[in-house]
């Protein structure tokens, strides 16, 4: 009978063009977020509950506490502490060992105290509650940079007499990065 003929349905210059500019942009997007995924993963930081649980108090280890954290730059520290307590920044590591509180560089009794690390290098802390630093009440904080590596806090074990407690700040990032694949998903459905 009748024969139908297939023709190829060409598709216009102006189509494919427009396709191939969709493409390069998604593209482009897509290596965008990545990049801004990786740029803000790099800069998360720690805040550190010095003590762990037990937080600032005479029976807490702090040498075991310091030795399973890693600190770095941009991290933070918080003191966690009742009314018969204080905190007290020491300027030289011979202060620290004679307990000389009476020396501090800062001093803070608001039984939450918090410090920032930011810059690389040891920092002194001791309680300024007479007999609080010679029984113990002290701890001594090595700041890395943010860019080194080792093994997180959280993987660190605690120990017995006193546990780790670190609290990332990343999570934003998790959800911004989310947010950032949900649209470059809604744009790709968009353009194609």
């Amino acid at each position: 009978m009748f024969g139908f003929i297939h023709t190829p349905i060409l598709k216009s210059f102006d189509q494919t063009q427009m396709e191939n500019s969709a493409y390069n942009m998604t593209l482009m997007m897509v290596g965008c977020v990545g990049l801004l995924l990786m740029l803000s993963k790099q800069g998360s930081a720690e805040q550190h509950v010095v003590g762990g649980k037990q937080g600032w108090a005479e029976s807490t280890d702090f040498d075991s506490w310091a030795s399973g954290q890693i600190f770095k730059v941009g991290d933070t520290l918080v003191f966690k502490y009742s009314p018969m307590h204080s905190v007290a920044e020491l300027g030289s590591e011979s202060e620290y060992k004679k307990c000389d509180v009476g020396s501090a560089t800062n001093s803070m009794s608001d039984g939450n105290s918090v410090v920032k690390l930011t810059k690389e290098g040891t920092r002194y802390f001791a309680c300024g509650t007479a007999g609080h630093c010679d029984s113990g009440m002290k701890v001594k904080i090595t700041t890395v940079s943010a860019s080194s590596s080792g093994s997180s806090s959280s993987n660190a074990a605690p120990t017995s007499t006193s546990t780790s407690t670190s609290t990332s700040t990343s999570g934003a990032t998790c959800v911004s990065g989310s947010f950032a694949f949900m649209v470059v998903g809604s744009l790709i459905r968009l353009l194609f």
